[in-house]
């Protein structure tokens, strides 16, 4: 079965370039995000982790963990760092989940359950895995993403969604398109326009079912 938005992440225990790690401890309090990778030593996947190690103070800002998954073993993650750090301009200080076995990437249903690593794999073998996952600190999926392997994913976006998850999580407040923080957000259907306004101050009523005011976590 898939892994839907609001269902419990599976627990798993998975070894990586840091030592092992029980997931669910691994979230603990807080959002998580999991970024998922077909293979080490990849054009691709090296610009995305680099992407992700250059965000570095962005993640640390908000007291997000991420963690990183590829199909290969451990000694390889510590040698596709030090590319990733040369190419990134900053280390790769993040885990990276070795699942040479796949264990995680089915449990996680990222490929089908009959897949398998073949003698000389490459990155076609386990092209399924190339997924964002956002967990908050109750460890259900808040935010998925599921990118093909020829397009690179923009982490711009993905520290965007992370700060709409966030600003919308147990709260009256949702964000429109291409929302940012700061930006007029939209009241939820849930509350009237009137309790809004005494609230939160202004509402701008563009249709009865559409009404903004300005975000109430800047």
């Amino acid at each position: 079965m898939s892994l839907r938005i609001n269902d419990t992440v599976p627990n798993f225990h998975a070894v990586t370039d840091q030592g092992e790690i029980d997931f669910h401890d691994f979230i603990g309090d807080s959002y998580t995000i999991l970024f998922s990778h077909p293979a080490d030593f990849t054009p691709i996947c090296t610009t995305e982790f680099g992407a992700v190690a250059q965000l570095k103070d962005e993640w640390d800002k908000r007291g997000v963990k991420v963690i990183g998954l590829s199909v290969d073993g451990v000694d390889d993650h510590v040698k596709w760092k030090r590319d990733i750090s040369t190419f990134a301009g900053a280390p790769a200080t993040f885990p990276i989940i070795a699942d040479d076995d796949l264990a995680v990437s089915k449990a996680l249903d990222m490929l089908p359950a009959d897949a398998y690593l073949p003698d000389g794999k490459t990155a076609e073998d386990s092209q399924s895995v190339r997924v964002v996952f956002i967990f908050g600190p109750d460890k259900k999926l808040r935010l998925s993403m599921t990118y093909p392997m020829s397009v690179g994913r923009n982490f711009a976006e993905v520290l965007r969604a992370l700060d709409a998850v966030m600003a919308t999580d147990g709260s009256v407040v949702r964000t429109p398109a291409n929302w940012v923080p700061g930006a007029d957000v939209i009241v939820a259907p849930s509350m009237s326009t009137d309790d809004a306004k005494a609230k939160y101050g202004e509402v701008e009523e563009i249709f009865p079912y559409l009404r903004l005011m300005a975000d109430p976590n800047k």
